[in-house]
């Protein structure tokens, strides 16, 4: 049986193999030489990386809505890591839950800031009970134009009790109604102290804030620092302390005799109105007493339409507190070291320091 002989490789195709395989080495070559660099220079950038990353913060996601800007205009998120800070979350849920039990006879469950503070609903209800006045707003708004007339309702009510005693607004209409974290933590830290909420904030709260701004077309970004709370001391308007601290931490039998004296000073004076005061806790917070001692010591009548002589809600008592510091200032006394939502709130301490500095001044006084 014949065979096909096997035919050996021509010069030809052994000619075309090797130009293949020196082809295919060539390629392999100039593939691995490519990789090399491209791997060294992958090193070199993370090298870089490495060394700049303390002095860089960590790039934030912007959203291509939060790009949409017009000239000079500017718009600020939160970096993503801060809210996942613990004082953070722990600020958040310390708010959610003075909110709900200020609100619980209401039947409000807040779960979200964000998402149930926008329209002004909760806000109202807040502000109602915790100023104990009744808003002259619609009780449901579903429209955009009528959530937004509420908040600006509920909002020119909130900085009227805020300004004047010195608080910086950071919010707005817009930035609650846009869902804005940053203006709600504001507004929300704010009335909790203003109406000295039973509550312990943590100190220190703060975010890292991303800046858009658009300049000339171009979208500039910059970072800064937006600090929520401070320490506990300097949220709550305390000073320097002084010999009532100590009277209170250090010689709590002794704060008796204190009381009985400036119970009998008092007493001096109104008495005259055929007025007694028997607890210094409770008698003097609503300012009225306060007023009426104030022009009894320096031999004046008070007009009745600069306080009220019967208030019935915060705001009327703060008012009256705070007309009776004027009226010291305008004695020649200092500014009391308390504020007048301490006394309206029953703090002994404060209203034991308000007393004192009459007793100091006008204790000869017959």
């Amino acid at each position: 049986m014949a065979t096909t002989p096997v035919r050996s490789p021509s010069i030809q195709q052994t000619s075309r193999m090797r130009k293949d395989e020196s082809f295919l080495g060539k390629l392999g070559g100039t593939l691995a030489r490519k990789k090399k660099a491209r791997e060294v220079s992958d090193l070199q950038e993370e090298g870089k990386n490495a060394i700049n990353a303390p002095l860089s913060p960590t790039p934030t996601d912007i959203h291509p809505e939060d790009t949409m800007l017009e000239e000079n205009e500017e718009r600020t998120m939160i970096e993503p890591y801060s809210k996942e800070e613990p004082k953070f979350k722990e600020l958040v849920k310390v708010l959610i839950d003075w909110i709900n039990d200020v609100l619980v006879e209401e039947r409000i469950i807040v779960k979200s800031l964000e998402e149930d503070l926008y329209d002004g609903q909760v806000l109202q209800k807040l502000l109602e009970k915790l100023a104990s006045r009744k808003l002259n707003v619609a009780e449901v708004t579903q429209s955009e134009i009528g959530q937004k007339q509420k908040l600006q309702t509920v909002l020119e009510s909130v900085n009227n009790l805020l300004r004047p005693q010195g608080w910086a607004i950071k919010w707005s209409v817009d930035s609650i109604h846009t869902k804005n974290t940053v203006a709600i933590l504001h507004l929300l830290v704010a009335l909790a102290m203003h109406f000295r909420a039973p509550v312990r904030l943590p100190e220190h709260v703060s975010v890292q804030m991303v800046v858009v701004r658009k300049r000339e077309g171009i979208l500039q970004t910059s970072h800064v620092t937006e600090e929520f709370t401070s320490t506990t001391e300097m949220m709550m308007g305390r000073f320097e302390r002084d010999a009532f601290d100590t009277l209170f931490d250090h010689a709590p039998d002794k704060l008796s005799v204190v009381k009985k004296s400036l119970i009998t000073f008092v007493n001096k004076h109104l008495n005259k109105l055929n007025l007694e005061v028997t607890e210094l806790e409770t008698q003097f917070a609503d300012g009225v007493y306060l007023v009426l001692l104030m022009g009894l010591l320096e031999d004046y009548f008070v007009p009745l339409y600069n306080f009220y002589l019967t208030p019935e809600s915060f705001e009327q008592k703060v008012h009256n507190v705070s007309f009776s510091f004027e009226l010291m200032q305008d004695g020649g006394l200092k500014k009391p070291k308390a504020r007048p939502e301490d006394v309206v709130n029953l703090d002994l301490k404060s209203t034991l320091r308000v007393l004192y500095n009459l007793f100091t001044k006008y204790k000869n006084v017959e």
